[in-house]
């Protein structure tokens, strides 16, 4: 546990410059470590590149106003340890802010106006922000939580669900550059991927990047070539079979394997830990039924108006041998094998969404990113450990927008203990600093 007050070795300057940047400090009667009285106008634009914290503040000390940057540091004599006496881009620098005033730096900063925060500070401030930091517990703030009003909340998981969205479209844009711009390829290894799921995603997209789109339209029209294709891929057509059909994928899949001089893949995908509805043998067999039925997969997707369409077009049931089986040389009672609801809305939500949003900014066309999101809000919200976490600290989910939200939430601020760039750790530390 940590003790208070707490040790300066457990500060930041990412800490300090969000004080200042939105005056979490006493801001009544402010004097440098010279001795002038100083008010701080303006704290200037925070500069996330190199060069000064924060450019074109404003600030009136000993009753003259000054125009320029600010520097921030744990120490005055950092100054010096960075090196920026070196440094001509610090020339314009107006004040220098510190928690703790040490030693005043010598060259171009030697009458340089010095601002110690550390008494200013609320102590509550600090507190929280340590416990932000090293809170053990699945989630950091789930003692405040919720703690944003509706409007707040509503504005900042379209925020993540956008960020999120961006982030997968800039991966889109890198697999379409590395499918020579041919849009219905990137379909095909973006929906491959997504059959995957999270375990076997990488091994799917993998198969996927090894049997192009025209290969497989050569084959569109035989249900059992594009199974023995796919299978054989994945390496799940080398066992010895007693059942004769995947006997006959065996024998289709080695002759164009040899045809097409395809490329041997190591890995295998995974099945422990699924439930059989998920296995990966019915997975492929079902995105095989997806190629034999539908024609213009990436078309579709892009041309499509409404939602509900786009669900029934991915409601593939896997080939009649499926009924009874969920991998090879396994007997079940006769059951469909239809992609189920929630399997079809991870298809739709990790594939089909990114790519239409990635499409529609590659073509600056607003309206499609514009359906992408739309999309998104329609589709229920998803069940998983993450977002299960979120509702039991008290969090509200509606819809899919809510839990991808939650997902980039906890990938990127969580867990990278971003809290300072989080609305729900800047509440907490608004209310803490308030002065």
């Amino acid at each position: 546990m940590l003790t208070y007050p707490l040790p300066i070795a457990f500060l930041r300057e990412e800490l300090l410059q969000f004080i200042w940047a939105h005056r979490y400090y006493n801001q009544v009667t402010l004097y440098s470590v010279q001795g002038d009285p100083l008010q701080v106008i303006a704290p200037g634009k925070w500069n996330k590149d190199q060069g000064p914290d924060f450019l074109n503040a404003q600030i009136l000390i000993g009753g003259i106003l000054w125009v320029g940057n600010v520097e921030i540091h744990i120490y005055t004599s950092d100054w010096y340890r960075h090196r920026h006496h070196c440094d001509r881009r610090y020339d314009n620098v107006i004040l220098h802010v510190v928690w703790s005033h040490d030693k005043q730096p010598p060259g171009n900063a030697a009458h340089l106006a010095i601002l110690e925060l550390q008494p200013l500070v609320a102590n509550m401030l600090l507190q929280h922000y340590a416990m932000l930091m090293h809170n053990a517990g699945e989630l950091a703030c789930s003692w405040q939580l919720p703690c944003l009003s509706p409007l707040a909340w509503l504005a900042f998981t379209e925020r993540l669900a956008v960020e999120r969205l961006c982030r997968k479209a800039d991966e889109v844009l890198l697999s379409l550059q590395a499918a020579g711009n041919h849009w219905e390829e990137v379909c095909w290894w973006q929906l491959a991927r997504s059959y995957g799921m999270k375990v076997n995603a990488g091994c799917f997209e993998q198969i996927a990047r090894s049997l192009p789109v025209k290969l497989l339209i050569r084959h569109k029209h035989c249900i059992q070539q594009l199974e023995a294709l796919l299978l054989g891929q994945a390496n799940l057509l080398n066992d010895e079979f007693t059942d004769s059909y995947p006997q006959m994928l065996q024998r289709e899949y080695r002759f164009l394997q040899h045809k097409y001089r395809l490329p041997v893949l190591k890995q295998r995908p995974a099945f422990l830990r699924l439930r059989p509805a998920a296995f990966p043998s019915l997975r492929l067999a079902q995105m095989a039924m997806l190629l034999h039925q539908k024609q213009h997969l990436f078309a579709f997707i892009t041309e499509t108006e409404d939602l509900a369409s786009v669900i029934t077009f991915f409601e593939a049931t896997a080939n009649d041998y499926w009924h009874y089986h969920y991998s090879f040389n396994d007997n079940t009672s006769f059951q469909p094998k239809k992609l189920g609801k929630a399997a079809t809305a991870g298809i739709i939500i990790n594939a089909v969404i990114p790519l239409l949003f990635a499409y529609g900014r590659y073509k600056q066309i607003p309206e499609i990113q514009q359906r992408a999101i739309d999309w998104l809000s329609q589709i229920p919200p998803e069940q998983n450990t993450i977002t299960r976490k979120w509702v039991k600290a008290g969090i509200s989910v509606h819809n899919a927008t809510d839990t991808q939200a939650l997902i980039e939430l906890t990938g990127n601020y969580c867990n990278c203990r971003r809290c300072l760039n989080c609305a729900i750790g800047n509440k907490i530390l608004r209310t803490s600093g308030a002065t």
